[in-house]
């Protein structure tokens, strides 16, 4: 069975960085393209980030220039590099993938909380 375990989030002021992690298990992530995801209360969850076998990374308007979605395949890791956070930002996030990026063929993880406030 294929698992994702979300870390790296916090409580962070406005302008601070955190960087989260997405542990794979029961599967080769290098196959598949692998994408960051957050949900804000209230709110859908919705597409941040990410990134194809060959590296081809894609972005969500309002993180483009700030957030990093990077892999390392002989960890089995994703991670997202997040820089400038703004309130805004507060979510839990999530990662998953598929074939084909935005892609999420797998259940979710527990996510990790990101809170961004003064």
């Amino acid at each position: 069975q294929v698992q994702f375990v979300e870390s790296g989030g916090g409580l962070v002021q406005p302008g601070g960085s955190l960087r989260l992690s997405c542990a794979a298990s029961g599967t080769i992530i290098s196959i598949y393209a692998m994408g960051w995801y957050r949900q804000a209360p209230g709110k859908q969850r919705e597409l941040v980030a990410t990134i194809t076998r060959h590296i081809i990374t894609n972005y969500a308007d309002s993180v483009k220039d700030r957030f990093t979605i990077s892999r390392d395949n002989a960890k089995n890791t994703v991670y997202l590099q997040m820089n400038s956070l703004k309130p805004e930002d507060t979510a839990v996030y999530y990662c998953n993938g598929g074939l084909t990026a935005g892609a999420t063929v797998f259940d979710w993880g527990q996510g990790t909380q990101v809170t961004v406030s003064s």
